[in-house]
């Protein structure tokens, strides 16, 4: 089934249950489970208890705050100065594979979503595709970011000129309209996903938020927050607001498949509020799942990712890469995530960063799968050179 049927038959199930249902139940809905989350970290106790709150308050504080902060900045300052990301690589021609590289290098997926409804209407080059497709690490980025800022910076400037370059040598062989169809420029779907999100979950949303953002600033000094915040009512007020904000923002995910109100996919509609609330619940509900996946399997199957890993040093990066041809940033989260954790070298990441095309892979399957493919299997070439020339330089012995 493609992944337009799957997300046209959510949105079609979520609008149904709006019809079914008084508003004030679906938001009950998604509350419940949100509030029973919250109470359990006062009462559940045991390993696995703290494992699994763990994960998810760490998530929330420790990424999405921080992926909310800078979409909210990044949206803001698109809609202050009225910026159309768009419209400026259409009108500087020469400069559109670089202008599409940068888009592409930015975290999330945005800018290459943006970059490819460019290419679809054909006002971009094939090589400004195969630029940002390179460029971008997709919600990844986020997460490496917020963990190793320097290593997430290195790996944005990588993306940047290894896209830059891959875009003009591939524009050297290629016409412009390498693959183009005309007939592509009248699919709009990617564009249009309706909202149907409640303004009042999304203030509670706003309003966790700012105490979780206050929270990972001081997470990012090396404070413990729960100590440092303690009371006799509540022991563990922070991973508390970690686990609440958490479960609320995959619940927001999740509510169009439980017929509930609920984040629209890939719609570029909505305030700057919206769309900042509506993206960084999807980067939430990866960086959850990609967390409690490693924890899980260390719990319970004993696994030793990094002598596994090991094992296989010389495999490693082709592995990486492969993985990046997978769609949505789900795959590239887990490998970011066990490069952080030390299972994998960081030529892997770089092989995977260079390789992956993130969320940004799915609207170009739909609207253009030859040209989704090929720019794939371009951006594989230097992904490869790069990690493997890094690997041999720095980490093999």
């Amino acid at each position: 089934m493609s992944t337009e049927r799957v997300s046209s038959n959510s949105i079609k199930f979520s609008l149904a249950g709006a019809l079914l249902r008084p508003v004030s139940v679906q938001i009950f809905i998604i509350f419940v489970p949100v509030l029973m989350a919250g109470w359990g970290v006062g009462v559940l106790t045991g390993e696995l208890a703290d494992l699994v709150f763990g994960s998810i308050s760490d998530a929330y504080i420790q990424v999405s705050t921080f992926v909310a902060a800078t979409l909210l900045l990044f949206y803001g300052i698109e809609k202050i100065f009225k910026i159309d990301a768009g419209e400026v690589l259409s009108r500087h021609t020469f400069w559109q594979v670089p202008l599409a590289a940068g888009l592409g290098a930015l975290p999330g997926c945005g800018g290459a979503i943006i970059v490819l409804t460019q290419y679809v209407s054909g006002r971009l080059s094939f090589g400004s595709v195969v630029a940002v497709l390179t460029a971008t690490m997709g919600d990844a980025a986020f997460l490496l970011i917020s963990q190793m800022p320097i290593t997430g910076l290195a790996m944005m400037v990588t993306g940047f000129v290894v896209g830059s370059l891959s875009g003009w040598l591939v524009d050297l062989i290629h016409s412009p309209e390498f693959l183009y169809e005309a007939k592509l420029k009248d699919n709009k779907r990617w564009a249009a996903r309706r909202e149907n999100a409640s303004s009042f979950v999304d203030r509670i949303w706003l309003a966790l938020f700012i105490p979780g953002l206050c929270l990972a600033s001081l997470v990012a000094f090396q404070v413990d927050v729960d100590a440092l915040f303690a009371t006799s009512f509540c022991e563990k007020p922070a991973t508390t607001i970690g686990v609440v904000g958490g479960s609320l923002a995959l619940m927001m995910q999740l509510g169009p498949r439980l017929g509930c109100l609920g984040d629209a996919n890939f719609s570029k509609t909505g305030t700057v509020f919206r769309k900042t609330i509506r993206e960084t619940n999807f980067v939430t509900l990866w960086v959850v799942s990609a967390y409690l996946a490693f924890e899980l399997a260390v719990y319970f199957f004993g696994l030793d990712l990094k002598s596994i890993f090991g094992g296989w040093a010389v495999m490693t990066p082709l592995i990486s890469v492969v993985v990046g041809f997978l769609p949505g940033c789900g795959p590239q989260i887990l490998i970011t995530t066990m490069y952080i954790a030390g299972y994998i070298p960081l030529s892997a990441q770089i092989g995977n960063a260079i390789s992956n095309d993130g969320d940004a892979l799915f609207p170009a399957i739909a609207m253009a799968p030859k040209v989704a493919i090929v720019a794939t299997l371009y951006s594989a070439i230097p992904a490869l050179i790069f990690s493997y020339i890094y690997f041999f330089s720095f980490e093999y012995y």
